[in-house]
């Protein structure tokens, strides 16, 4: 298979995880491992966190709707505290060398990021942008991954057909939908098994 184009999430991906920052603070506040991720699916499209990634929800409307939702779940958290430890998620090299190479290779590289407007206008996100062919937020177009029309979206953008399409996620239920619409799918839970099968499928030193 000859593949135009690598689609990459950012956080977990390109950035480092900010699942793992999560964890960190449920073991801080000593709440149950996943408590937050369990909140976010339990209250589904309608939820203040997919709402934050639609567009929908500022950033202190979306902290009292969504402390008012964990409350609800049986914890108390401090939306500001979590997200702002989130925001200093860094880049990690390895991946950003890998980016520069797939498309020095004449391939294009997309980045497909579920995100939120910062109140100040800028993000942690910015300077990645000049990397990148086409750049998608959630918060920007109001879709947000596993949506099918946002990875169609990107698609269009890039004027490919998904099956000519490499993606990479760290989570299971946005790989899904991307293998579903025909993208060669790689679940990334460390960079170097990411950039190993990526290589393969590439045919490309990464």
């Amino acid at each position: 298979m000859s593949f135009r184009a690598v689609i990459f999430d950012l956080g977990g991906v390109v950035l480092d995880s900010p699942l793992h920052v999560i964890a960190a603070y449920e073991r801080e506040l000593g709440i149950p491992a996943g408590f937050v991720n369990r909140v976010v699916v339990d209250t589904g499209p309608s939820g203040a966190w997919s709402r934050l990634e639609r567009g929908e929800l500022g950033g202190r409307a979306f902290e009292d709707a969504f402390e008012a939702e964990c409350r609800t779940a049986g914890h108390t958290i401090s939306a500001a505290t979590m997200m702002g430890r989130i925001s200093l998620c860094g880049p990690r090299p390895r991946m950003l060398d890998a980016i520069r190479r797939i498309r020095g290779s004449g391939r294009a590289v997309a980045a497909l990021t579920n995100n939120w407007a910062h109140d100040g206008g800028g993000s942690e996100t910015d300077p990645l942008r000049e990397l990148f062919d086409v750049f998608v937020e959630s918060s920007k177009v109001g879709l947000r991954k596993p949506d099918p029309r946002i990875y169609a979206h990107v698609c269009e953008a890039l004027a490919i057909a998904p099956r000519e399409a490499i993606f990479l996620d760290d989570i299971g239920r946005n790989l899904k939908t991307a293998r579903a619409l025909g993208m060669t799918t790689i679940k990334v839970d460390a960079p170097e098994q990411a950039l190993v099968e990526l290589s393969q499928h590439l045919d490309l030193p990464l």
